[in-house]
């Protein structure tokens, strides 16, 4: 009897311990802060001055979290994400208070691709924000003006369904869809988004589409620990923040990177409409918009590798607001200069440099100010400069 036991406690042990090494719990991480300059920051209204800072997260979000495989054989595998962002500076919890603000999802993968459900960014994002210069070295600064196409991952997506198809002769293709939640109107509040790209030799290429009904609750308003309000609109961005009565915000996007050795160069395309403008069950509609507000934005970005440990980088980004009612619109210019320089295979240094010009009026109906990252400008144009240190763990 005693060696029975044995036996099968010694089995258990076994069994338990290859299970485990089936499994596994990572957790990761992300520092990212420094001292940011911006040229002409708010001070009151019309009022802007030179102001130093330390922030948090600008070519990087601050983040911890947990990744989680289980495998169950056959290629078949649980896996989750829970992502938290943070402010090194100030120990505050980002994303509106959200503990898991960043991502927090579940799923099964096969060889037939991966199914999540949760908390995740939508497929337009995942592969066009890998072209633009603030996906790569220039953050926030280097963002599209107000992150209007969202290709700097400022929103994520709740209630979301994802398909991730597996690479097939350097195609791929994910798509989504998120749940409204609102009784007796499945549109309400849903999204619809899909992506496909396509890698060959030093050549990659992306297209992507978003559609969100409601975008001003169910979009914008994603980073919060309560509930969205219509009353408001939830985004800080003068940029677009008076189209929050919009219906419907899609963006169509494209682009494209190709390598030259220690040479990179990349575009991103992108159409921004703000649809069915007046519907106050959306957002507030103080100017009494109606109509379509459409942006047009087109970036050029090159990026040299002098060396494994340091890499440079330019960009330009052009866009332009069309006019809604009496309102012209309003047109952006914005220069980036970025060089990153790491110490270690974890940690780097860097440097960023922005400049933005705007022409115009901007959404709210007031001369358009410039807005380079999260600062906006007492007036036109404006700079930012960052010095930075970010490590990986």
């Amino acid at each position: 009897m005693k060696k029975s036991l044995l036996a099968a406690a010694v089995i258990f042990s076994v069994i338990s311990s290859t299970t485990y090494a089936q499994s596994s719990a990572t957790l990761y991480g992300m520092i990212d802060t420094g001292l940011l300059y911006t040229s002409n920051a708010i001070v009151s209204p019309g009022v802007g001055k030179p102001q130093l800072s330390v922030a948090s997260g600008v070519i990087q979000g601050s983040r911890w979290g947990f990744r989680i495989v289980e495998d169950l054989g056959g290629q078949q595998k649980v896996i989750a994400v829970l992502e938290n962002g943070f402010d090194p500076d100030t120990g505050k919890l980002g994303q509106g208070g959200l503990e898991f603000g960043r991502q927090a999802y579940i799923g099964l993968s096969d060889g037939m691709g991966t199914l999540t459900l949760g908390r995740q960014y939508n497929p337009m994002t995942d592969y066009l924000g890998l072209f633009a210069a603030s996906g790569q070295w220039g953050g926030y600064l280097a963002e599209h003006p107000g992150d209007l196409d969202n290709f700097n991952y400022s929103i994520r997506t709740n209630n979301s369904i994802k398909y991730v198809s597996p690479d097939i002769d350097g195609f791929s293709l994910r798509a989504m869809y998120a749940v409204g939640g609102v009784a007796g109107n499945i549109t309400q509040n849903q999204q619809v988004s899909v992506g496909t790209g396509y890698t060959k030799g030093p050549l990659t290429l992306a297209v992507g589409y978003l559609d969100v009904r409601n975008p001003n609750v169910s979009f914008f308003g994603s980073s919060t620990s309560g509930t969205p309000s219509d009353a408001l609109a939830n985004s800080a961005s003068p940029v677009f923040s008076g189209y929050a009565s919009a219906h419907t915000y899609q963006v169509i996007a494209a682009g494209g990177a190709y390598n030259l050795g220690a040479a990179t160069i990349g575009a991103t395309y992108s159409n921004i409409q703000f649809r069915g403008l007046g519907d106050i069950s959306s957002g507030p509609n103080p100017s009494g918009y109606s109509g379509n507000a459409i942006f047009n934005n087109a970036e050029v970005n090159f990026k040299y590798l002098f060396a494994p440990s340091l890499t440079v980088g330019v960009a330009y980004d052009y866009n332009r607001g069309s006019a809604v009612d009496a309102n012209p619109g309003a047109t952006y210019h914005q220069a980036s200069i970025g060089v990153d320089y790491f110490v270690s295979i974890r940690t780097d240094l860097y440097f960023i440099g922005t400049y933005q010009k705007a022409l115009g009026t901007e959404s709210t109906g007031a001369p358009a100010q410039a807005y380079v990252g999260l600062t906006a400008s007492s007036n036109d144009h404006a700079a930012a400069v960052r010095l930075g240190i970010r490590h990986r763990f």
